[in-house]
């Protein structure tokens, strides 16, 4: 930033002729404001969805179970007697929602393919466009001090991470479940999370951008109110909407994965610091 976009006043000039260095107007700022590789995320998700609403529904249902994560899936390759389990669970359920899994069972048992990519695909999926729009907000938020911070490369491994603890804490979760699970919010999650190891920093750090101010450790995390009043709200948020099983534009019927968010906001939490540049908060001022 120059200097002289400070200045208000010229320095005057001879009486009756208008100044020789007149003020510089300053830079206009960019209307979103954003690192070039969250633009870029957000960008790609929203293309995607706007894809899948172009062809027909034969075409989304079948990316939905070839790219979605669907547990009973991964389940029945690990225990070939797991089949069985899978239709007990089933039959046992509501009589609507049977008729549905059902009919993913069937479908999904034999023409899916749920590799392992889905780990990481599942997270460029959505539901609906409200689905799309609150996860590409909810990034702008938190994805944008993080990239700062990280850098794009390491953003991305962070991101990657963070939407692979997700689908693994939901197949914990929900392992005979045959329903496909899509969405960011695993991420998103993480990105809080990782943010919430330097945006409590104590305000004797005012003077740095939040982006940069020091990183907070465990044990100081727990001592600071703030910080613990965050993630205290959030999952208190998260489970209430996962006991309510409020749809939010998944799988038709479906509800809030909320175990796939804690998985990525535990991920974002724990493994922020091996993607971490900068050092943590010095101890003589902690």
């Amino acid at each position: 930033m120059q200097p002289d976009r400070f200045e208000t006043t010229p320095p005057p000039g001879p009486p009756g002729q208008p100044p020789e260095n007149p003020p510089r107007k300053p830079p206009r700022e960019p209307a979103f404001n954003l690192p070039g590789v969250v633009l870029a995320s957000i960008g790609l998700l929203v293309a995607i969805h706007a894809i899948l609403g172009l062809i027909g529904i034969e075409g989304r249902f079948g990316i939905l179970i070839d790219f979605g994560f669907v547990p009973a899936l991964w389940t029945s390759w690990l225990d070939a007697e797991a089949t069985s389990e899978i239709a007990r669970r089933i039959l046992e359920g509501d009589p609507i929602a049977m008729q549905r899994d059902m009919g993913f069972a069937r479908i999904i048992m034999q023409e899916g393919s749920g590799g392992v990519w889905t780990l990481l695909t599942y997270a460029f999926l959505h539901g609906s466009w409200m689905h799309v729009g609150l996860n590409a907000v909810w990034l702008a938020a938190f994805g944008t001090p993080i990239a700062r911070r990280l850098g794009p490369e390491r953003f991305l491994w962070l991101a990657a991470l963070t939407a692979i603890a997700g689908a693994l804490m939901h197949w914990a979760a929900h392992a005979y479940d045959v329903t496909p699970m899509i969405g960011a919010s695993a991420v998103v999650s993480g990105m809080m999370a990782a943010a919430a190891r330097f945006a409590f920093t104590p305000r004797g750090f005012g003077w740095l951008p939040p982006h940069l101010a020091p990183r907070l450790g465990l044990g100081e995390m727990l001592r600071n109110r703030t910080a613990m009043l965050f993630i205290g709200v959030w999952l208190a948020i998260n489970l209430v909407f996962g006991v309510a099983a409020v749809p939010l534009g998944l799988a038709d019927g479906g509800g809030i994965a909320w175990e796939a968010h804690v998985g990525g906001f535990l991920a974002g939490l724990l493994l922020f610091p091996l993607f971490d540049p900068l050092p943590r908060r010095p101890r003589d001022l902690a």
